[in-house]
């Protein structure tokens, strides 16, 4: 059974920064894109970067320069650093992975529990 825990999560005032970290266990055959998403109250949930299987990334424009994603593929993680932080930041991140487990050619999405980051004064 494959889980997707997220850990990092808490308050921050603006302009701190906080390190989120995503692994993922289980039969895993491999896995391709991972990512961080977000969803504050009352909102879609939206992508704030992913990273393909050999480290291409994307940012969303609203996080671009602030935050930077990556994976060690020997560990199964995904990290989220981020920067700068402001208020407009606060929602629960959750983190997602495009994975295949016993059957490496069938491919699912997966997502953790989430972690709720706030950043208030």
């Amino acid at each position: 059974q494959v889980q997707l825990v997220e850990s990092g999560g808490g308050l921050v005032q603006p302009g701190g920064s906080l390190r989120l970290s995503c692994a993922a266990s289980g039969s895993i055959s491999s896995i391709n894109a991972m990512g961080w998403y977000r969803q504050a109250p009352g909102k879609q949930r939206e992508l704030v970067a992913t990273i393909s299987s050999v480290g291409s990334t994307n940012y969303a424009d609203s996080v671009k320069g602030r935050f930077t994603i990556a994976r060690d593929n020997a560990k199964n993680t995904v990290d989220l650093q981020m920067n700068s932080l402001k208020p407009e930041d606060t929602a629960v991140y959750y983190c997602n992975a495009d994975l295949a487990v016993r059957n490496p050619r069938l491919f699912y999405n997966y997502w953790g529990q989430g972690t709720q980051v706030t950043v208030s004064s």
